[in-house]
């Protein structure tokens, strides 16, 4: 028999609600539109998981990552990602200190709650590769020695897909360890008058912090005691299955763009997230929209395709939606 889980009070899910909605309005009163960006965000913080924003340069990525940092009394550390930055500019390493002949270590500006990784594919493989350490297991080493990271660890990257001269491809094993991968679009009209509107304002000369790092830690004890049923978790992991066989669910049209499908943290990434979707939502419990609410967000960069996908302008969203069409939700 399973273990009766410890369930959320009415009085811990009212203070978690009182957060979520301060970073929510924190958020809202600074960046114009782009509310599912700041789901997404919100969402990483309350799951303790990292995330890649994309989109062509000028649209906010590095605005919305450090508004929603600000409204914590974190360290944030902003590192700009160029083909000549070495993994110790990131990580740290270790200094000769002649006055007394001994090394000592340095730590770099990887030790902070929120690490802001600014083009990430424009560092080379060698330094994208020292961040998986810091990312997966939230640990560096430098001269053999083992340094944990702090508690609430975040890295947002952000990266231009359309440059292409003096980039370099992130690798699917780096991927994977992005949460959530989610892409920012241009504003209306309307919306870019009303960040005009702002700009005028001033809106950005406040940056006071509204929380604290342990009201986000709070949050996150709170988001693993949501309760998900084994159906909701059957239904994850029949979708992930089917990003791997395509063709046991979809069109073969549509299957045979997939080169390659999502891993085990594809499974892992909709529970814990769906958990802290249900709770911004004011839920103590998972539904399946929550799961199809961040289905771009956990799969978009999980499912490769093929380069026929590209030439016949078939996106990935479009699989993603083919797929979710083809498992019964519960």
């Amino acid at each position: 028999m399973n273990e009766a889980k410890e369930t959320i009070t009415q009085e811990e899910l009212n203070r978690c609600n009182q957060i979520t909605t301060s970073l929510r309005q924190y958020y809202s009163e600074k960046i114009v539109g782009q509310e599912r960006l700041g789901i997404a965000l919100l969402t990483c913080l309350m799951a303790n998981g990292h995330i890649l924003l994309e989109s062509v340069p000028g649209l906010a990525k590095t605005t919305a990552a450090k508004v929603m940092t600000d409204a914590l009394a974190g360290t944030f550390s902003r590192i700009q990602c160029t083909p000549d930055l070495l993994p110790s500019d990131i990580i740290g390493t270790q200094i000769f200190n002649y006055s007394n002949n001994t090394f000592e270590t340095k730590i770099g500006p990887v030790y902070a709650n929120f690490l802001l990784l600014d083009e990430i594919n424009r560092s080379s493989a060698k330094t994208q590769s020292a961040m998986l350490e810091a990312m997966q297991e939230r640990q560096i080493t430098i001269g053999g020695e083992n340094y944990k990271l702090p508690e609430v660890f975040i890295v947002i990257a952000t990266q231009n897909p359309i440059e292409q001269e003096g980039t370099y491809v992130l690798a699917e094993a780096q991927l994977d360890r992005f949460l959530l991968k989610e892409k920012v679009d241009y504003p209306t009209v309307e919306e870019e008058v009303q960040i005009l509107d702002r700009i005028e304002k001033n809106v950005f000369s406040n940056a006071d912090s509204i929380l604290e790092v342990e009201d986000i830690t709070y949050l996150q004890e709170m988001t693993k005691k949501v309760y998900i049923d084994e159906s909701i978790k059957k239904y994850i992991a029949n979708i992930v299955y089917a990003t791997r066989y395509p063709y046991q669910f979809i069109a073969p049209e549509y299957a045979s763009y997939i080169s390659l499908g999502a891993s085990t943290r594809a499974t892992i990434a909709f529970m814990e997230c769906s958990k802290a979707i249900a709770l911004i939502n004011g839920r103590t419990h998972v539904t399946p929209d929550d799961i199809k609410y961040l289905r771009y967000a956990v799969l978009r960069h999980r499912i490769s395709l093929h380069f026929s996908a590209l030439a016949d302008n078939v996106s990935v969203e479009q699989i993603i939606d083919a797929i979710f069409g083809a498992i019964p939700t519960p």
